[in-house]
């Protein structure tokens, strides 16, 4: 039986500690395992959940829980992936959003298709790419997306969207925003397309990978070795969710003008900084979070981890409001030393 016409897997009073990364406890009132667009379009027709509240859950690397969900919650495990067509200057391939956004990484180049192997290893799922924007090693998911799919949350139309309509940015989306056209919360990302370059060439400008090179002896690394070397170097640094709860990088890089960054290295010259093309500066937030003492620190069963202070991770046990209570002392810490306010990654619930 095809799974358009499967019953859908609803659960009540679900545990939603396996669903997110961060291994916090929450439980979910209804909880909805979406294969398919017909399930969201079963939803939204439901004549008892299609009026209440929805919560999108991906890969749950993403999220930090800190109370039961109300919410329907739509865990989103759509499958799928395929080369969809091929043009003159690239192949299209797409990935349902629910794959694993790594694996998905690993198979296009097992295809023989390079362009995303700066951001293999990034948790999640392919669905939750977009609506974070991921990026990673001076590639973001924007550089090679083409078109996703959605289903709205309201009428159960389809409705395929391109970069414009989607308002990337820095770690942002319109799938992040309720006001002026957001779709918070409002539609459900079912498949994503990305566009890879033929004529591919490695993005290496960045400080770890420019190690690598001199490391290796390998000015010119093909696509699979810049995929190894981002993979180790995510290893050494960040820890595995399967072993210890986190949710990656909590903490986006925080932007300031030159005259911001000028002021900031006359006081730490050895704080880390990347020129941007519009002439502001991106500052690394792990450098500032390591700065004010925080790593290896803990409040609570929440805790920095040892090898990165840009990573929050869960000790054994840790709560939702303890990850959020060490989260503002660090916010706090960075303000008062350095005038800048972070901003977390992660969405909180």
């Amino acid at each position: 039986m095809s799974s358009t016409l499967a019953p859908m897997q609803i659960e009540q009073r679900a545990s939603l500690r396996e669903f997110n990364s961060f291994g916090l406890p929450a439980i979910a009132q209804t909880l909805v395992h979406v294969t398919s667009d017909a399930d969201v379009r079963r939803v939204v027709d439901h004549p008892e959940y299609g009026r209440t509240l929805k919560f999108i859950l991906g890969g749950g690397s993403n999220v930090v829980l800190t109370r039961d969900v109300a919410a329907v919650v739509l865990k989103i495990e759509i499958p799928g992936r395929r080369v969809v067509r091929e043009t003159a200057d690239a192949w299209i391939v797409e990935a349902g959003a629910g794959e694993n956004w790594h694996g998905f990484v690993a198979w296009t180049l097992a295809q023989g298709m390079p362009g995303l192997e700066n951001l293999a290893l990034i948790p999640g799922s392919v669905g939750a790419a977009p609506v974070q924007n991921i990026g990673a090693y001076g590639v973001e998911q924007k550089d090679r997306f083409d078109s996703l799919d959605a289903v709205d949350l309201v009428t159960g139309r389809s409705v395929t969207l391109d970069a414009a309509a989607c308002r990337f940015g820095y770690r942002d989306s319109v799938f992040k925003h309720t006001d002026f056209g957001g779709l918070a919360g409002k539609s459900v990302i079912t498949r994503v397309r990305y566009a890879l370059p033929k004529a591919w060439q490695p993005m290496l400008g960045y400080l770890d990978l420019e190690r690598k090179i001199a490391e290796t002896g390998n000015a010119h690394p093909d696509a699979k070795t810049v995929f190894d070397w981002v993979c180790a170097i995510r290893r050494a640094k960040l820890p595995d969710p399967a072993v210890i709860g986190n949710a990656g990088s909590f903490f986006k890089n925080p932007v300031v003008s030159e005259e911001q960054c000028r002021d900031i290295i006359g006081r730490d010259p050895e704080i880390v900084h990347y020129p941007l093309p519009d002439g502001r500066v991106k500052l690394a937030a792990g450098w500032l979070i390591d700065a004010c003492g925080w790593k290896g620190k803990s409040v609570g069963r929440a805790g920095v981890y040892e090898r990165q202070a840009l990573v929050l991770v869960n000790r054994g046990g840790a709560s939702g409001a303890e990850v959020v209570t060490l989260a503002r002392a660090i916010q706090e810490s960075v303000y008062g030393r350095f005038g800048i306010r972070l901003e977390p990654e992660p969405v909180i619930v």
